[in-house]
């Protein structure tokens, strides 16, 4: 005779089913800049390496320079550089400085739960 799910059971596959889709979820990201100063060299870089560390091929990252591209930083209402935008997955968050509280940005992409130890290396 075959055991019928419990209620217990559901909830770990839609667990299960919730870690697999967070995973796969692609992530649209925005990192508006003022020209290449060493404090947007140094966002540049440090953000890159939390993408490729963290979201490794299931991520978008556009630069903006806003002395180049005003017109996008007004849109976006961007009133200090750096800021990051993550446009997806919902919902929209910003960062702003130099990318250097990884922990914290973390927890914003939502890569991190609140209290999780990071991983050891």
């Amino acid at each position: 005779m075959k055991k019928k799910p419990s209620t217990s059971d559901s909830v770990q596959t839609f667990s299960n089913d919730a870690i697999e889709a967070a995973d796969k979820e692609r992530y649209v990201l925005r990192l508006y800049i003022t020209g290449y100063s060493p404090l947007s060299a140094r966002a540049v870089v440090r953000i890159r390496k939390i993408c490729e560390e963290h979201l490794e091929g299931r991520y978008d990252l556009e630069v903006v320079d806003i002395s180049k591209n005003p017109t996008l930083a007004a849109g976006e209402q961007i009133i200090a550089a750096p800021t990051l935008i993550k446009k997806l997955p919902l919902p929209l968050r910003r960062f702003i400085g130099d990318m250097s509280q990884t922990e914290r940005i973390l927890l914003g992409l939502d890569l991190r739960k609140a209290g999780e130890a990071p991983p050891k290396s």
